[in-house]
């Protein structure tokens, strides 16, 4: 069977939305939500702070919002999470702990004094302490277990199995049921709420169980506050499906499309760089279904503000924020705001880029892969052009204007530095700094363009080889997919028809299907690997990715798989191009696709690329992984990127074309996340091996290798890198 794991049929949550009520498909509930917010949320903190939840610190924060100066610039908002709750009122209403909120309405009406907006957190169905006690609802001869699901059941995706699983689900078919979360909402209303998060929502949240299904539960909600006669923002949260968009955008003003963005415990920050990329993989599924009549896509809060304690650096953070801009989401940060620093607050306040996020017209992706291109069209020949580079290794980025179906810029201007570029003829070349950005205010010089042709191969027509196999897929090209693909070398499906009319860079969109992380590592002719790390919220929404390949005159064929880890689900691919197309200079070695030596074992890893790294490394000469194929052009110094993992100091021993052996010493917090080195060698011309190890003690776990020329400011103004020629079998 195909990897998936909710499985809901477009059509069929078409009809649970209209079985749902009479509400219009519109996702601005009383239009609170024209725009996505700005603010701050508590959570971030409480993961590294766990007594940080009390009013007194709410009342602090608010404060610091207002004394910070942001609030000029539309942040607004202040956001409870999980935690402020204490107990149930005599209607099963939850209440505030005393202890923490002594007074949760004179907290919000001190928010508001600030001039902000006040948020709260709950999730689906009813806690067992109420459903015990079985109060009476409000206004209602029905009480609590009247309007339970039977058998009872988990109420969302933090509830437990079982007759009694914590958190109770509700049957929306039910007299009472309504009512009871009319009367929850109604409280919030009194004490001033201006905003709810809905936790723990599936189909989504990681859950598998089609019995809780809580898009009744988020109809109801939406009921509920439209009653109220209070405008108030609801999100939907976390990683909900995109299966079920119809529902998340009719009943909703934003969801959350990823899991959370702090580490939570698994590092010793309050996020790291792998955790922000991951919304690089995941938005593309989201990207056409946002949009101020369709709802904000959430990726989680923006943790920009805290220094060191961030776990991100400068261009990391500044990444983050022109991702979350670009894809026009609520900007709300994490962190404590007592402690802001002066870059976090900078950043913050760049009203040139808020105005991006603020924009209404959430950006598309154009280019995935090392060197991602991001562009909203504003209409009039005015485009927000964000490049980014997603490697640790300084990079020339490329643009050719054609990509955009564009003749050139009349004007380029650099948000981030409020500085204008002038214009740019043919295509656009700058420097990338690793993990780095640039976002670009474009306006185009008159005409367009004509597109290039695609051609389109179907994976379910492409030789298919192990357990790879062809499935039903109603939204896919042609009504099929092929899944099966990867956990294994021969599980793969070919395309051996891919027909270039000269030899030259092409461009290649591949559509697929993944809920999650997943990657695929495929091989152009007898060329190298390459890989391609996808996520998405849908294993039947197809969603794509364009990256450039190298492509010969004539007959070529390519090959899609993942040896060792999980690839998504493989709809189409569609070649497109003239063959001039932008290639990055810098080439990636998975560790997995390594020799492995000894003890070393490739396995799944899941913020890593490829979904896999390689652990049980030293502790004796023979435990390595050598890279056998490191190929440059040209012999000189390159920039070389190990991305690795630890929990504590570890010694890398690295030996490059035989020679003794050189110590590195690299730290990190986890070994679930991979954390980036980059130093400069020697290579020769030609075929180069690099092998890593540790002769004595423990080395860390391996994800990769990236090999990368230094950026040449002779190569700014010259034409796209040329593809190196095939090797020599």
């Amino acid at each position: 069977m195909p990897d998936r794991h909710v499985v809901l049929r477009p059509m069929l949550v078409v009809a649970c939305g209209l079985l749902m009520g009479a509400m219009p498909a519109h996702a601005q509930v009383n239009g609170v939500a024209r725009r996505p917010y700005l603010g701050w949320s508590s959570f971030s903190q409480q993961t590294i702070e766990p007594a940080f939840l009390t009013q007194a610190n709410m009342i602090r924060q608010s404060d610091a919002l207002k004394a910070s100066g942001l609030q000029d610039h539309g942040y607004d908002h202040i956001n409870l999470d999980s935690g402020w709750m204490g107990g149930f009122d005599g209607n099963g209403r939850p209440m505030p702990d005393p202890a923490t909120f002594p007074d949760i309405k004179a907290m919000i009406d001190h928010i508001h004094a600030n001039g902000q907006k006040a948020g709260i957190y709950w999730i689906p169905g009813v806690e067992e302490p109420a459903v015990q006690a079985n109060d009476p609802i409000l206004g209602t001869s029905y009480h609590i277990d009247d309007i339970l699901a039977v058998p009872h059941r988990a109420g969302n995706a933090f509830g437990g199995p079982g007759e009694s699983p914590y958190h109770y689900k509700i049957d929306f078919s039910r007299p009472g049921a309504q009512a009871y979360i009319d009367s929850v909402v109604a409280l919030f209303a009194s004490w001033g709420v201006d905003f709810i998060k809905l936790d723990g929502v599936t189909p989504g949240s990681y859950s598998d169980d089609l019995h809780i299904d809580n898009r009744d539960d988020v109809a109801a909600w939406s009921k509920a506050i439209a009653r109220s006669g209070r405008p108030i923002w609801l999100t939907v949260s976390w990683q909900v499906d995109k299966d079920a968009i119809d529902v998340w955008r009719t009943w909703s003003n934003a969801r959350r499309i990823d899991d959370d963005v702090e580490c939570e415990g698994r590092c010793a920050t309050l996020t790291n760089w792998p955790r922000i990329e991951k919304r690089f993989r995941d938005l593309p599924g989201w990207q056409d279904v946002a949009g101020p009549s369709q709802g904000w896509n959430d990726l989680d809060s923006l943790d920009i503000g805290d220094g060191a304690l961030d776990g991100l650096s400068l261009d990391e953070k500044r990444s983050a924020f022109t991702l979350w801009s670009m894809a026009n989401a609520p900007l709300y940060l994490g962190g404590d705001l007592t402690r802001l620093d002066r870059e976090g607050k900078a950043l913050a306040s760049n009203d040139e880029v808020i105005a991006v996020d603020q924009s209404g017209t959430p950006a598309t992706s154009l280019r995935a892969g090392d060197l991602p291109v991001w562009v909203s069209d504003l209409g009039g020949g005015r485009y927000y052009v964000a490049l980014f580079n997603m490697n640790a290794t300084k990079a020339v980025a490329e643009l050719a204007w054609n990509e955009m179906g564009l003749t050139g810029a009349l004007r380029v201007r650099d948000l981030w530095s409020h500085r204008e570029l002038g214009p740019s003829f043919g295509r656009y070349v700058t420097v990338l700094p690793g993990h780095g950005t640039q976002l670009l205010l474009v306006q185009a010089m008159p005409g367009h363009v004509a597109e290039a042709p695609w051609a389109s191969h179907e994976a379910e027509a492409a030789s298919l080889s192990g357990t790879a196999a062809v499935y039903d897929c109603v939204a896919c090209s042609g009504g099929r997919k092929v899944g099966g693909l990867g956990l294994g070398a021969d599980n793969a499906v070919t395309f051996g028809d891919i027909v270039a009319p000269r030899d030259g860079a092409y461009l290649m969109r591949i559509d697929a299907m993944t809920q999650g992380l997943r990657s695929y590592l495929f091989q152009v002719n007898d060329g190298p690997q390459q890989t391609f790390n996808a996520g998405g919220g849908s294993f039947e929404l197809p969603s794509g990715g364009v990256v450039p390949v190298c492509l010969r005159k004539g007959t070529n064929r390519i090959r899609f798989g993942n040896a060792v880890s999980y690839p998504p689900d493989l709809d189409r691919i569609a070649i497109g191009g003239r063959g001039d197309a932008p290639l990055p200079d810098a080439r990636t070695y998975e560790a997995e696709s390594a020799t492995l030596g000894g003890t070393a074992t490739a396995g799944f890893g899941n913020y890593f690329s490829g979904l896999a790294k390689v652990g049980n490394l030293g502790g004796g000469a023979a435990n390595a992984v050598t890279f056998a194929n490191v190929d440059v052009p040209t012999a000189g110094v390159y920039q070389l990127e190990i991305d690795y993992a630890t929990k504590g100091a570890r010694v890398l021993q690295m030996s490059l074309n035989g020679a003794m052996a050189q110590d590195l010493v690299l730290d990190g917090s986890s070994f679930d996340d991979a954390v980036a080195t980059v130093l400069e060698v020697r290579l020769l011309k030609g075929r180069n091996t690099l092998r890593f190890g540790n002769a004595i003690g423990f080395a860390p776990d391996l994800d990769r290798v990236v090999v990368a020329p230094r950026p040449v400011l002779a190569r700014l103004g010259a034409t796209s890198r040329a593809c190196p020629a095939e090797p020599v079998r």
